[in-house]
């Protein structure tokens, strides 16, 4: 199997202690490959510009442009996943409103670097997903194979059979009767297949419309199952509902849903 390609990774703060920090962390991670350092605002829109990192570690307080100045001359929709490093707390909250992904708060320790860097990894991996979807879904449209893409049904009959996904590094065709379950996540949806999870951008109205309803169910507005996967209705001493799966999953079901849900399985709850 292709190894994944390494995380391109930009480091940026005015104080050299400080890259070198973030340097050896990264030395000691795995699959990351350090593209270029920057001490100062301007250098680090050239580098942004001219290197095109997956990740960038964004100090916040510089001389001259700041780092919430990089990202507004960048602009936001060009700027790679960032994670800012600032000293100060009330910083956060301007980086999160910049659709920072992480923040370290200076002095950091190693593991909530680790964890920064793995929350990153995930969204550098989420956006290449996007991209990946769009150029697959346009060569599947062109030759008119649309059952693989999640596009219009031309008639009521016409569900999704198959979806396609990435996952690392490799475009995969998953059919629906594979899938246990789809979660929502933000504007992201996980799709649950045995021991195997794939991840599309789409909303779950759109894939519950998708799908045919003699095989899924919506049970929750952030949970789609596959009926036939469900073994038994469960209540719970404060009320809640919950479905048990044949492979001892539980999911949450909605009150709003549940009467009717039973009333598709024909289970009694247990």
């Amino acid at each position: 199997m292709t190894a994944a390609p390494s995380l391109r990774v930009l480091v940026v703060d005015d104080e050299a202690l400080a890259r070198q920090r973030l340097l050896d962390l990264l030395d000691a991670a795995a699959d990351t490959d350090v593209v270029g350092t920057a001490g100062t605002g301007r250098e680090a829109v050239e580098a942004i510009r001219s290197l095109t990192p997956d990740l960038v570690f964004l100090d916040v307080q510089m001389p001259g442009l700041t780092g919430l100045g990089v990202v507004r001359e960048v602009g936001p929709e060009q700027m790679p996943v960032t994670v800012f490093v600032t000293a100060y707390d009330q910083h956060a909250l301007k980086a999160f409103e910049l659709a920072a992904v992480d923040y370290l708060l200076k002095p950091f320790e190693d593991e909530r670097f680790r964890q920064a860097l793995r929350r990153a990894r995930d969204q550098v991996r989420l956006r290449e997903v996007d991209a990946l979807q769009d150029r697959l879904m346009t060569l599947l449209q062109a030759r008119d194979q649309p059952e693989a893409a999640l596009d219009v049904p031309t008639s009521s009959t016409d569900y999704l059979e198959r979806i396609a996904v990435e996952m690392r590094g490799q475009v995969r065709v998953v059919p629906v009767e594979r899938i246990d379950y789809i979660e929502a996540d933000g504007a992201y949806a996980e799709l649950h297949a045995g021991e195997d999870t794939f991840v599309i951008r789409e909303r779950m109205q759109t894939l519950e419309d998708r799908l045919d309803p003699e095989l899924f169910f919506r049970i929750h507005r952030s949970t789609i199952v596959q009926l036939d996967r469900v073994e038994a209705l469960l209540i719970g001493s404060g009320g809640d509902y919950a479905v048990r799966l044949a492979d001892g999953t539980r999911l949450r079901v909605s009150r709003s849903r549940y009467e009717a849900l039973s009333q598709r399985l024909g289970l009694d709850a247990l």
